[in-house]
């Protein structure tokens, strides 16, 4: 059921996350955490190069590997899109290059979890 609307789901996530990162903040919670912010950047982008890989593999049959490498670099260059526009068009935030660090690690942290499972997974006969 849930595979039917994956594509939407991915579609709909990504805009938010993007809205998310370009709309004004005046003052962000406190977590307690001096790097809470790179934890949210990191969790963030793997839940969508997993949302994209899904999308990839369910919704348009393509191979897991080619769509693990797909997501992988549609995830990391959606995050460095984002870090560019938030310095040239926002006046409350601005790119920071650990930004595009922990969204890319976040996003390799997905792909390594994908790629041991296709390595483990048992073929049934």
């Amino acid at each position: 059921m849930l595979k039917k609307y994956l594509f939407l789901i991915t579609i709909f996530y990504s805009l938010a996350l993007a809205s998310v990162c370009l709309l004004p903040i005046k003052k962000l919670p406190d977590v307690g955490v001096s790097f809470g912010d790179k934890i949210f950047h990191s969790l963030s982008y793997a839940v969508l190069a997993f949302l994209w890989f899904y999308t990839f593999f369910f919704q348009f049959k393509i191979s897991k590997t080619k769509a693990i490498l797909f997501a992988s670099v549609i995830s990391i260059i959606f995050g460095i899109i984002i870090e560019v526009l938030q310095g040239v068009f926002t006046s409350t935030r601005q790119a920071d290059v650990y930004d595009v660090l922990a969204n890319s690690l976040g996003v390799l942290f997905a792909a390594c979890l994908l790629l041991l499972k296709n390595i483990n997974t048992v073929k049934k006969l």
